[in-house]
């Protein structure tokens, strides 16, 4: 699948890594934050890629894009994160063309997602495009793949059940405390970071737990103002952190920090602590367990953490792979009827000039020439043979680039994408 919009030997890849092979350490020294992202971007214009979209979630750093080779797009995750090369080959996928487009349609829709269903990827797909379309890297395959991808998960989420129950890493993580601290309602928990996952645990805890001591923390305070104001919850300064965990029985941390923003150095405890960390990179040193009564639970062990609904999620997988086939099919003959459209183009206009040299050739020669009937018969003729042509291109027997190459080379016509 070469795209016709850059060179010809440029082919559609999907390169990253994921939950799948990859540990939260791992994923934490690939992952990309808002800076990173842009600055992979403008990398990957200077360096000549055309179109590109890149994704970075606690779950897995992908890109997709055209290249000549998969190691051009490799380079650029290495180059604006913390990961090597060597631990991308041992961790890392590489799919090209149909595996990649099937990829994409996987991730977007949520069945590649960690917690089987989860639909939260797919607005970071939505966002990651945005980007690259500001920036000029979406072509008209990218935006047509964006699109089909969205218009799967929308048609997924409405006609199956695949998300239906309450179950994400937010409600994971609340499960787990209900089930492992006792008298959870009067516990002190603090709430560190209120981003998406921070707001959505925070939500479940006051739901499920009725607790009225729970207290938030983040770097913007404002932020966590906003939510406590929903739920009338108290709001702490950052600077106060270090007073507030030592308050505290249960800790969820949930920030998106680079590096580790809790570790046994600021922990000075008088009773037993659990901290969940769903952050990615991990915000919470591994340190903190060498301290008596403290207790570590990663967002990559909640996500373990099969029940019923998960079970029953399972059971629309072939309704939703049927709906993804179905639309990812619409796209295959899009971008089929697309790759060979300038050539059919082309063979036209070269058929109409034959055509037009031959009628002034004829009107000459022959007296009472019929011109207008021979160009109706002529027309008809020429779309006949581009009919023939084109379906011949359709079919999925064909190989296409070699059929598009000896039909250029047989008509002397040079196409021209659009």
């Amino acid at each position: 699948m070469e795209n016709n919009n850059t060179s010809k030997h440029q082919y559609f890849y999907a390169v990253g890594l994921s939950y799948k092979k990859a540990d939260a350490e791992i994923r934490g020294k690939f992952s990309l934050d808002g800076v990173a992202k842009t600055r992979l971007l403008e990398q990957a214009k200077n360096e000549g890629i055309e179109s590109l979209i890149v994704t970075s979630t606690c779950n897995r750093t992908e890109i997709y894009g055209f290249a000549e080779h998969p190691f051009q797009l490799i380079k650029l995750i290495c180059e604006n994160s913390q990961g090597s090369v060597e631990s991308f080959q041992n961790v890392g996928f590489v799919y090209k063309n149909h595996e990649a487009i099937s990829h994409l349609f996987r991730v977007g829709t949520g069945l590649d997602s960690q917690i089987l269903g989860d639909f939260e990827i797919i607005a970071q797909i939505k966002s990651s495009f945005s980007q690259s379309k500001g920036l000029g890297l979406a072509n008209a395959f990218m935006e047509r793949l964006v699109n089909s991808v969205i218009q799967a998960s929308k048609k997924i989420k409405t006609d199956t059940e695949i998300s239906s129950g309450a179950t994400s890493v937010s409600f994971a993580a609340v499960q787990y405390i209900i089930k492992n601290v006792e008298d959870i309602g009067n516990k002190n928990i603090l709430l560190f970071g209120t981003g998406k996952i921070g707001r959505n645990t925070c939500e479940n805890l006051v739901k499920h737990t009725k607790n009225e001591h729970i207290t938030l923390i983040n770097r913007t305070k404002e932020k966590a103002e906003k939510l406590a104001g929903k739920l009338n919850l108290i709001v702490k300064d950052y600077s106060e952190l270090h007073l507030e965990l030592q308050k505290a029985d249960v800790v969820v941390v949930a920030t998106g920090a680079q590096n580790p923003t809790i570790d046994k150095a600021i922990l000075n405890l008088k009773k037993p602590l659990l901290i969940l960390d769903l952050s990615i990179p991990k915000n919470a040193h591994e340190n903190v367990e060498e301290l008596d009564g403290v207790t570590l639970i990663h967002m990559d062990y909640l996500s373990q953490l099969t029940d019923e609904t998960l079970e029953n999620r399972k059971k629309h997988i072939p309704a939703a792979e049927a709906i993804i086939e179905e639309i990812k099919e619409e796209f295959i003959t899009w971008t089929k009827g697309r790759k060979f459209a300038p050539t059919i183009n082309a063979l036209k206009a070269k058929l109409n000039a034959i055509k037009a040299s031959e009628l002034d050739f004829q009107s000459k020669k022959i007296s009472n020439f019929n011109e207008e009937q021979a160009e109706i018969i002529s027309n008809r003729i020429i779309q006949k043979i581009t009919t023939h042509f084109a379906n011949h291109l359709k079919d999925d027997n064909t190989m296409v680039d070699e059929s598009i190459e000896w039909i250029e080379k047989v008509f002397k016509i040079g196409a021209t994408a659009k």
